[in-house]
């Protein structure tokens, strides 16, 4: 029997996306310049103001303020009219020092004997019900809202929208749990005030959304995706009527309020620890993006059509205490689930420290990761810059830095002479 399955984002202009940007940015700040910081930052963004919390332990000096600032401006919170733009707004900075009695589980004598930063589970999912491997509700709601983001820059086109936006799309699946149609698809955009009255604006903005918004994301969407849109998909438009006031002055936003948007929407699992702001040491972050690179890699070598991965950790604890996995029936190789998990357990080295070294997570790679998800993102390498502020030794960094490195496939070849595929 089919079934309707529903996932959401949200904007990098969302008030709670806005605070995760700002936690990662500074957390990019510090490692940039000392790769062994650790770094537990949370930001609350409100009316005016901004408020950043944590703990670090670095030998880096970071200009909070002007990356606070830079962060707000460069999302687009630059007008007086919006009540929170980035040259002006109030910023209060509360950081201390990390503790030791975390720090001694954490740093060992020999480097690799690191300790998980705190206990917790942490989940990695994979379906090829999508190009990227990620649910196909979720991966249709990012690129409608990056697709409006790019809008929004361009400026030409649809020239009336402003930062904060969130988007859902609802879709039916096949008793088989294969996608068959987009059902609904919610897009709530903030907007500039209109002279004419809401009738006539609420009409341009459907108008504009469904005739040139959704044609832009339907030109970048693979076949397989293109055959789910239909004409009888039902819309929901700013179903409010008006969204003017938006952004932080509307809705308080805090750090890792959205990890459901971050990670799979809904689909597999969530072991409830949040990622920005937070160094590798802490396995909330390393460890589900570990998670995420060995289920990606056992679905594209064909292990199964699904596949959910558990890891869970102790508190200064280098090895993982569990390893869980649910292939929901979908595998293809004659095991069990748990003969998979002892598989993976031997191919993987999933101690905190040789996650940080496969990955690469101890470089400034976590501001791009702060809007429109972790996971399914592609794997590139780009070039940051970083200055001293006339700090840190003086000198300027400019680093070559591999972006979303647990989306590599890098493993497919193994796993599949491991499964003899």
């Amino acid at each position: 029997m089919s079934y309707l399955f529903t996932s959401e984002s949200v904007s990098e202009g969302h008030p709670d996306k806005v605070a995760d940007q700002i936690s990662d940015a500074i957390l990019d700040q510090f490692i940039a310049f000392d790769p062994q910081s650790k770094v537990a930052c949370e930001t609350l963004v409100t009316t005016g103001q901004v408020i950043v919390a944590g703990e670090v332990k670095s030998k880096a000096y970071v200009d909070l303020e002007k990356v606070i600032r830079e962060v707000i401006n460069n999302i687009g919170y630059t007008r007086s009219e919006y009540k929170f733009v980035g040259d002006s707004c109030g910023i209060l900075t509360a950081i201390h020092e990390q503790s030791p009695d975390i720090n001694m589980g954490v740093e060992r004598t020999r480097p690799e004997d690191q300790g998980a930063g705190d206990q917790g589970m942490m989940f990695g999912y994979a379906t090829s019900e999508s190009d990227d491997l990620i649910p196909l509700p979720l991966f249709l709601s990012h690129r409608i809202l990056m697709e409006m983001a790019e809008m929004r820059r361009e400026g030409d086109v649809i020239s009336y929208l402003r930062p904060d936006s969130k988007s859902q799309v609802t879709i039916e699946y096949d008793d088989a749990h294969r996608p068959k149609r987009i059902d609904t698809i919610v897009i709530s955009t903030q907007h500039d005030p209109f002279e004419q009255d809401n009738e006539v604006m609420l009409s341009k903005i459907r108008s504009d959304i469904k005739t040139i918004l959704l044609p832009r994301v339907f030109d970048n969407c693979s076949d397989s995706i293109r055959k789910l849109f239909n004409n009888d998909i039902k819309f929901a438009i700013n179903p409010t009527g008006r969204f003017v006031e938006g952004g932080p002055h509307a809705d308080t936003g805090l750090t890792g309020r959205k990890i459901i948007v971050d990670t799979y929407g809904g689909k597999g699992a969530h072991g409830g620890g949040a990622f920005s702001g937070k160094d590798p040491s802490k396995v909330d972050r390393s460890a589900a993006y570990a998670a995420r690179h060995i289920a990606k890699n056992l679905v594209k070598a064909g292990v199964a059509d699904e596949l959910l991965v558990q890891l869970s950790y102790a508190i200064g604890v280098a090895d993982p205490v569990g390893i869980y996995v649910n292939t929901y029936g979908t595998s293809k190789v004659g095991l069990s689930d748990h003969e998979i998990s002892r598989k993976i357990n031997e191919l993987f080295e999933l101690r905190p420290f040789h996650i940080e070294k496969n990955l690469k997570l101890r470089n400034p790679i976590y501001f791009e990761t702060a809007a429109y998800g972790h996971m399914g993102r592609s794997h590139s390498t780009v070039k940051k810059s970083f200055p001293s502020n006339g700090h840190n030794g003086g000198v300027s960094l400019e680093k070559e830095v591999e972006l979303f490195t647990w989306e590599k496939l890098d493993r497919v070849a193994d796993i599949r002479t491991e499964f003899k595929l």
